[in-house]
C-alpha cells in the first residue's frame, strides 16, 4: 500500500525511538548543518585566520586552525556534518592542503541550494547546473595556471609560505625557515622517472619533541628513530655505519602447539640453557659475519642476545615500527631480511653517523649523512606539546602543498584573486546555458566567492566593498591577478606579491566541495533507526543541529 494512503503510519515499521526526516524538511536540516560546519572552521582562513580550542572528553587540549583537525577532533554526530568531515580528510590525504576552502565552499554551495529550492528550483536541476560549473571551473582555472618546475626556488618557496601563512606558529623569518626546510626534504626525496617527477610524502618523517624553540627544529638527511640502543653497553656512536635491518626475533621462539620438556637432573637443566645460549650466540655470529655494526629490529632481542651484541660492539634497537623500517632502507639502501641464513654483506645499508641522544630526557636514535637518502626526517621542536603538534601540522600541508605543486607543474594566484575571476566567467557560461541550470551555475560563482569575502573579513575589510572593487579590477585589462592582501587591508596584484597556490589544491578543493554539496542535495528522507541500536551508537540525532560536537 502506498505511504501517503497510511498518513502517518509508516512509524508501525520502524523500531520504536526512530527519527524520520522527509521531503523538504529534510532537505532544510540538512543544509542548515552542512552550513554550520562550515561556519564553525570559516573563520580560520587565511594568514589572519582565527584559532580554535578544543577540549576532549579526557580534558586534552587542541588549538589549532587546521581545518581537518578541527572537524575530526570535534567528534561530531549529525551525519552530514560526517560526510562534510570527509572531504576535509579526502583533501587532506589527497593534497594535504586547503581543507578550509573546500569545506566553506561545500557550506555555501548548499546555502544557495537552500535559496534556489526555496524558488521552486528542482534538486536534480541544481545538482545538474552545479557540476556543470564544477566542469567549467577547472578548464577554467588550468587555463589561468601557470607553469612552474622543481628548480624554480623562488616560486616554490612563495608557495610554502602561503601554504604556512595562516599558522600561528611564530614570526616570519621563523616561518621561512620551516618552509626551506620542508622544500630541501622534498627535493631530496624527490625521484625522476620518465621525465615525470614523484614524490612519496611518506618518506618525509615529521619528527617532534616539545623543548627548546621552533628555530631549533632542524633536517635530518636521514631518519630519526624514537627509540635506544637495547643494551648500555653497546655503542652509542657509530660513524661509517653498516646497517642490516631484520624482520626477525633474536630470541628462542615457542613452539606454536604445547610441547612438555622432562629435565630430572641439574645437569640437564644446564645442558639446556647451554643449547639456549649456543642458539642465541649462533644468531648474533650471523650478524658479525655480515660486517654489520648497526642492526635495527622489528621484533624482539632477548637479553642473552643484546650481550653478544654488545660483546662484539653492534648497536642494536629492537621492536622498530614497520614504516619506519621502510624509511630506513630507503635511506640508507638497506634491504630487508627476514632470516639470519639469508643476511650478507650486499643486503647491508651505509650512514655517515649513527647517534643515541638524549632529548628532552628521552634517547632518540639519529641515522644522518646518508649517500643520497629517499627518506628523510625533519625534526621538530617547540615549547610547548600544543606548539609543536601545530609546527607538525603545518609542515604536513607545506609538504602537501609543494608536492601538489611539482608533481602538476601548475600554480594560479591566491589571495581569493582565482575564485574572484573564475565566478565571473562562470557567470557568463550560465547566459549560454540557459534554463533552471543557469540559476544553480550562478549561485555555484557566487560560492565560490566565499574565498576572497572571508579573506577581506578576517583583514577587518568591508567584504561587499571588497568584493565590488575586486569585480571592477577583473574586468579591466590585467585584471585576473587582482585579490585581497590581507597585511595592507588593500587590493593587489598577487602575483607581484608572491601570493600564488597549487592548482591541484584548488580543483581538489572545488570537485571535492561540489560532491559533497550534491550528494547532500540527493537526500530527501533521512531514517534514525536509534531504538535498535545501543546508546550513543551513532544514529541521526533529533532536533538537527542537536547531536554535532560543540565548537
Amino acid at each position: 500500500m502506498a505511504e501517503n494512503q497510511l498518513g502517518g503510519q509508516q512509524y508501525l515499521i520502524l523500531p520504536e525511538g526512530a527519527n524520520r526526516l522527509m521531503g523538504r524538511e529534510a532537505q532544510r536540516t540538512n543544509i542548515a548543518v552542512g552550513y554550520a560546519v562550515a561556519s564553525i572552521v570559516r573563520t580560520t582562513l587565511g594568514p589572519k585566520g582565527m584559532d580554535k580550542m578544543l577540549v576532549s572528553e579526557l580534558g586534552d587540549l587542541v588549538i589549532t586552525n587546521d581545518g581537518a583537525t578541527i572537524l575530526e577532533e570535534m567528534n561530531v554526530e549529525h551525519p552530514i556534518a560526517k560526510i562534510l568531515v570527509e572531504v576535509a580528510k579526502t583533501q587532506d590525504k589527497e593534497v594535504g592542503d586547503g581543507t578550509t576552502t573546500a569545506v566553506i565552499i561545500s557550506g555555501d554551495l548548499l546555502r544557495n541550494a537552500g535559496s534556489l529550492l526555496d524558488q521552486g528550483v528542482p534538486p536534480a536541476a541544481i545538482i545538474k547546473g552545479y557540476e556543470m560549473a564544477e566542469e567549467k571551473t577547472r578548464s577554467l582555472l588550468k587555463m589561468a595556471s601557470n607553469e612552474i618546475n622543481i628548480d624554480d626556488d623562488a616560486k616554490l618557496q612563495d608557495i610554502a609560505e602561503v601554504s604556512i601563512g595562516s599558522k600561528n606558529i611564530g614570526g616570519e623569518s621563523t616561518k621561512t625557515y620551516l618552509t626551506k626546510l620542508a622544500l630541501q626534504a622534498i627535493k631530496q626525496v624527490a625521484t625522476r622517472e620518465q621525465g615525470k617527477i614523484t614524490i612519496d610524502r611518506d618518506f618525509i618523517k615529521v619528527e617532534k619533541k616539545e623543548g627548546g624553540s621552533v628555530n631549533d627544529t632542524q633536517f635530518i638527511n636521514g631518519v630519526l628513530i624514537d627509540k635506544e640502543m637495547a643494551h648500555p653497553g653497546m655503542p652509542k656512536s657509530i660513524k661509517n655505519a653498516k646497517i642490516a635491518l631484520l624482520d626477525v626475533a633474536l630470541e628462542i621462539e615457542k613452539t606454536e602447539v604445547d610441547a612438555k620438556i622432562e629435565i630430572t637432573s641439574p645437569e640437564q637443566m644446564q645442558a639446556f640453557l647451554n643449547q639456549e645460549e649456543k642458539m642465541l650466540k649462533d644468531m648474533v655470529d650471523k650478524i658479525v659475519k655480515s660486517k654489520a655494526n648497526v642492526v635495527f629490529i622489528q621484533k624482539g632481542i632477548d637479553d642473552v642476545a643484546q650481550h653478544y651484541l654488545a660483546k662484539a660492539g653492534i648497536a642494536a634497537v629492537r621492536r622498530v615500527k614497520k614504516s619506519d623500517i621502510e624509511k630506513l632502507a630507503k635511506a640508507t639502501g638497506a634491504k630487508m631480511v627476514t632470516s639470519l641464513d639469508d643476511l650478507a654483506e650486499s643486503d647491508l645499508g651505509f650512514a655517515g653517523q649513527v647517534d643515541e641522544r638524549k632529548i628532552a630526557g628521552e634517547q632518540m636514535v639519529f641515522v644522518e649523512k646518508c649517500k643520497d637518502p629517499k627518506s628523510v626526517t625533519i625534526f621538530v621542536r617547540a615549547g610547548t606539546k600544543q606548539a609543536a603538534d601545530e609546527v607538525e601540522r603545518a609542515l604536513t600541508d607545506v609538504i602537501g602543498a609543494l608536492t601538489s605543486t611539482i608533481e602538476d607543474s601548475k600554480y594560479v594566484t591566491g589571495g581569493g584573486s582565482s575564485e574572484v575571476e573564475i565566478a565571473m566567467k562562470l557567470r557568463d557560461y550560465a547566459t549560454d546555458v540557459g534554463g533552471r541550470e543557469q540559476l544553480a551555475i550562478q549561485a555555484f560563482a557566487d560560492a565560490l566567492e566565499v574565498v576572497p569575502k572571508t579573506l577581506a573579513e578576517s583583514a577587518g575589510m568591508d567584504p561587499i566593498d571588497t568584493l565590488v572593487q575586486l569585480r571592477s579590477k577583473h574586468k579591466g585589462k590585467d585584471g585576473k591577478v587582482y585579490g585581497v592582501d590581507v597585511f595592507k587591508n588593500s587590493i593587489s596584484d598577487m602575483d607581484k606579491l608572491g601570493i600564488i597556490e597549487p592548482l591541484k589544491v584548488k580543483t581538489q578543493a572545488i570537485s571535492s566541495a561540489t560532491e559533497a554539496a550534491a550528494s547532500i542535495l540527493r537526500i530527501d528522507d533521512m531514517i534514525s533507526s536509534k531504538g535498535k541500536s545501543p546508546a550513543g551508537a551513532g544514529g541521526m540525532p533529533p532536533g538537527g543541529m542537536g547531536g554535532m560536537g560543540g565548537e
